[in-house]
């Protein structure tokens, strides 16, 4: 048997580490060619040479909040391989944490670029190329959180309701192009993110305490895994996929409702 991805093209922002990384490996090992997208040179650079995929794993620099990085990490994929066949916009996460009062224009544009207007963008980029093609697969990682709210995340939240709002009316628009767009919503994930960031919305500052109060409404009792996630990733680039469309789909051990 064939692998599941041969053949195809693939580009993921914020591909050099965490859910990003180990979708791309997982691409990567089943066939496909990929390009990561990083705003760190040197992680760039370090995470392709950690891969060990040769010249089936490329890397484009840039941060995802400039309009001309997301467009041309689909033109710098298009130019190497050829083609785009599956875009992963996996770049994006919460700025600094504060209740709505205290939010800035600023920080609440920040998240804005960063999260929702990285994923449009992408998308209709990634479009372009796709529906000519008639075929393509649209991954958007969105957030547990765009199911439901927390305090002083407020600008993250409010972003990642859009992202899923956004991927069933876009899917509807190109479903009938051979093209499917789809939102994965991961709970608590254990990458480095999680050593830093998870419990300042919070106050915690032990990991073990953030895992504690982020699962504790679980079925699962226990953090998501990046292979969990890649898992799923694979699942929606691949032909096997082809019937899921327009879902926002709760990789979060059983703590969303819907």
């Amino acid at each position: 048997m064939g692998k599941k991805l041969d053949g195809k093209v693939a580009a993921i922002t914020g591909g050099t580490r965490g859910i990003g990384r180990a979708i791309a490996e997982r691409f990567v090992a089943e066939g496909a060619k990929v390009v990561v997208n990083s705003r760190n040179d040197e992680k760039g650079k370090r995470a392709l040479d950690e891969m060990n995929a040769g010249d089936n794993v490329l890397f484009y620099p840039g941060s995802v909040t400039e309009k001309e990085v997301v467009e041309g990490l689909v033109d710098f994929t298009v130019e190497n391989f050829g083609q785009l066949d599956i875009m992963v916009l996996n770049a994006g996460g919460v700025g600094d944490t504060a209740p709505v009062v205290e939010l800035s224009d600023e920080e609440w544009q920040f998240e804005l670029d960063f999260n929702l207007n990285h994923v449009f963008r992408g998308t209709r980029k990634a479009l372009w190329h796709m529906v000519p093609r008639k075929t393509g697969r649209i991954i958007a990682i969105s957030s547990i959180e765009g199911k439901r709210g927390k305090a002083n995340i407020a600008g993250y939240t409010a972003n990642k309701h859009a992202i899923n709002g956004f991927v069933k009316s876009a899917a509807k628009e190109v479903g009938t192009e051979g093209i499917t767009i789809n939102s994965i919503c991961p709970g608590l994930v254990h990458t480095d993110m999680l050593e830093n960031q998870s419990g300042a919305a919070s106050g915690l500052t032990e990991v073990a305490d953030v895992i504690a109060l982020y699962t504790k409404d679980t079925a699962i009792q226990r953090p998501v895994t990046v292979e969990e996630i890649s898992a799923f990733a694979l699942l929606l680039a691949s032909e096997e996929g082809a019937g899921f469309s327009g879902g926002t789909i709760s990789l979060d051990g059983g703590l969303a409702n819907y």
